[in-house]
């Protein structure tokens, strides 16, 4: 995998948590194959300036998501909780950004970009081009990629560095995204 960071460009981490890993409460097949080609990523951004940002499912318990209160995922990345914690072997440097999601009782977010004002401090930052990947391709990295492309920025999705929880849905997601103009790498 071949990155070339420049100037205006940030690094987005999407969710790669212990709960979507293997043994995780709503587990990604091969989710953690995704960590090798992120750490590369990771150096990469830190031996250019380039920012670092994770984004996490945050949720409280009884989350509106959870299956328990008739949403459509097993309880998982309750705060504080292991499953929230970031995968051990991702190594994330000590100056990474952290954008939690998914913290109202009442409203799911499946995007980093989704009221979480990252959007604007990124604008703010004079960023342009973000390099994506994560977990999970059909969900978090999906709506991230689609929202941060109608916010007007410009996205490279590390195709190596995601996962979908579906395997059936994973090719026809990749394609979406690149239709609606991300360019995988």
């Amino acid at each position: 995998m071949t990155i070339e960071f420049k100037k205006g460009d940030a690094l987005l981490i999407v969710d790669v948590q212990n709960d979507f890993c293997p043994g995780g409460a709503l587990e990604v097949p091969d989710g953690d194959t995704v960590i090798a080609p992120l750490n590369q990523a990771i150096e990469a951004a830190r031996q250019t300036d380039t920012p670092v940002i994770a984004s996490r499912d945050w949720h409280p318990e009884g989350h509106c998501s959870f299956e328990a209160q008739g949403g459509p995922w097993p309880e998982h990345c309750v705060q504080d909780s292991f499953g929230a914690a970031f995968h051990p072997d991702l190594r994330l440097p000590a100056d990474v950004e952290i954008i939690s999601k998914g913290q109202s009782l009442d409203r799911d977010q499946y995007s980093a970009l989704d009221d979480t004002g990252l959007g604007q401090q990124l604008r703010n930052r004079g960023i342009k081009r973000l390099w994506i990947g994560g977990l999970a391709q059909d969900v978090c990295v999906h709506a991230t990629v689609l929202d941060a492309l109608s916010q007007g920025f410009e996205v490279k999705l590390l195709a190596s560095a995601t996962r979908p929880v579906d395997p059936d849905k994973g090719d026809a997601v990749m394609d979406e995204m690149r239709e609606k103009g991300a360019e995988t790498v």
